[in-house]
C-alpha cells in the first residue's frame, strides 16, 4: 500500500483581505509578539504546511498551531484575539484613578512645613476629599507607575532671560564655525572652588562584581581657583591657578593672553561676571586701549553657560583629573591640574564638534566680520 497514512492536513484558505492583513501584523513594527506570531502561524498553514512545519517554521509547539486553526476556522480573523481573562472588574475606575494623578500632581500647600508629599499623604488625601472610601498605598503607588508618573523626581530647567539671547548666541556660534581673518577666538572663564582634598582611608580597588570603595570621610586642605583661555579652534589651553579671583587676577591673566597673541584681533568670549565688566574703573576699555584695540567682547547670554565652550574642558579636567584625586596641599592640587594641562596641550588638544549653529532661520540675523567685532 502506497502513500502516506493519516489525516491529510487541514489547509487554511484566506481571502485576499485576510491575507493583506495577516501579512500586515507580521510587518507592523506596532504589532505585539503574540499578533505576530498568530498571523504568522495562519500564514504558513495557508502556503500549504502541515501543522508540525508550522511548529517549526513560527517557533511554537504543534498544540498552538492546531488550537490558533481551530479558533480562525471558527471566527476567522476575531478567532485571533484574545479573549477576556476571567478575574474581577477593576475596583477603581478611569475618573478615580485621573483624580487620585492630579492630586500627586498638584503644588504642596501646606502649613506644617511639609514641600513634598509621601504615599501615604496622598492615600490620606484622596480619602478626605472623598476621591475614594479606602485605598492602599501600594495601590497608589500601582496608579502612579502605570501612568510612568514620578512626583518625587525633579528635572532641573534654566530659562535665560536675556531679551537678546538668540542674536547673542547666534553671533558667538558663527565665531566658533567661521574664525574671522587673522584673528584667534578664546573662550574665557574662571573655575572656582577646587578643593584639595584627602580621603581619610585609601580607596578599595574595584574587582569583578565589585565597585570601587571610597571612604565617605576627608579632610580639606584649601581651594584653588583656576583661570583658563580655550583657543577654540586648535583646543589649546592658557591656564593660570591660584587662591583667588579677583579683577585684578583677571587683568594679570589678560596680560598673559595679550602676550601669548602679539598680533592680530582676539575674540574672547565669556560670560556677565561682575569682573568681565568693565566697573567704574574702566578696566577693560584701558586694558583694549594699551593693546590697540585688538580686543573683541563677546558676552554669552545670561544663565546660557553652555554656549562658553571652555566649559567642555572643564568638565573634561573634573571627571579625568579632579573627581579621584587625593591632594594633600593646595600646592600639589595646582601642579596637578597644570600637569593635566600641559599633557592635554601635548597630545590631546584639538577643536571640539561644535554641531548648533545658533538661530540665523528663525530670527533671519547674518553677521558679517565688522558686525562680529561690535557683538558685546
Amino acid at each position: 500500500m502506497n502513500g502516506k497514512r493519516g489525516r491529510p492536513p487541514l489547509r487554511v484558505v484566506l481571502s485576499a483581505a485576510e491575507h493583506s492583513e495577516l501579512t500586515r501584523r507580521v510587518r507592523a513594527h506596532t504589532s505585539t509578539q503574540r499578533a505576530v506570531r498568530r498571523a504568522r502561524i495562519m500564514l504558513c498553514l495557508a502556503a500549504g504546511l502541515d501543522a508540525v512545519q508550522t511548529a517549526r517554521e513560527a517557533q511554537v509547539s504543534v498544540r498552538s498551531v492546531e488550537r490558533w486553526r481551530a479558533r480562525f476556522a471558527a471566527r476567522r480573523l476575531a478567532g485571533l484575539e484574545d479573549r477576556p481573562r476571567p478575574g474581577h472588574k477593576p475596583i477603581f475606575g478611569s475618573l478615580t484613578r485621573m483624580e487620585t494623578i492630579a492630586l500627586a500632581c498638584e503644588p504642596v500647600d501646606s502649613p506644617h512645613g511639609i514641600t513634598r508629599r509621601t504615599l501615604e499623604d496622598i492615600r490620606q488625601q484622596a480619602i478626605a476629599r472623598g476621591i475614594v472610601e479606602a485605598i492602599s498605598c501600594s495601590t497608589v503607588q500601582r496608579i502612579l507607575s502605570q501612568a510612568d508618573l514620578h512626583p518625587h523626581r525633579v528635572q532641573g530647567w534654566l530659562h535665560s532671560p536675556d531679551p537678546d539671547f538668540r542674536r547673542k548666541v547666534t553671533a558667538i556660534c558663527d565665531l566658533y564655525h567661521r574664525r574671522p581673518e587673522n584673528s584667534v577666538v578664546l573662550s574665557i572663564d574662571e573655575k572656582t572652588g577646587m578643593q584639595a582634598r584627602t580621603r581619610r582611608y585609601p580607596d578599595r580597588a574595584p574587582a569583578p562584581g565589585r565597585l570601587r570603595r571610597r571612604e565617605f570621610e576627608y579632610t580639606r586642605n584649601g581651594t584653588q581657583t583656576l583661570i583658563a583661555a580655550l583657543d577654540v579652534h586648535t583646543g589649546a589651553v592658557l591656564p593660570t591657578c591660584q587662591q583667588t579671583r579677583t579683577a585684578e587676577d583677571l587683568l594679570i591673566f589678560m596680560e598673559n593672553v595679550a602676550r601669548r597673541y602679539p598680533t592680530g584681533a582676539v575674540h574672547v568670549i565669556w560670560d556677565n561676571l561682575n569682573i568681565h565688566l568693565d566697573g567704574p574703573d574702566q578696566r577693560w576699555t584701558e586694558f583694549n586701549t594699551r593693546h590697540g584695540n585688538r580686543f573683541v567682547f563677546h558676552f554669552t547670554p545670561k544663565h546660557a553657560s553652555w554656549v562658553n565652550q571652555i566649559e567642555l574642558f572643564f568638565g573634561i579636567l573634573q571627571r579625568q583629573c579632579l573627581r579621584h584625586g587625593s591632594f594633600a596641599t593646595t600646592a600639589a592640587l595646582r601642579q596637578t591640574v597644570l600637569d593635566f594641562i600641559a599633557f592635554w596641550n601635548r597630545h590631546q588638544a584639538r577643536p571640539f564638534r561644535w554641531t548648533f549653529t545658533g538661530y540665523p532661520l528663525q530670527s533671519g540675523i547674518e553677521f558679517n566680520d565688522s558686525e562680529l567685532r561690535a557683538t558685546g
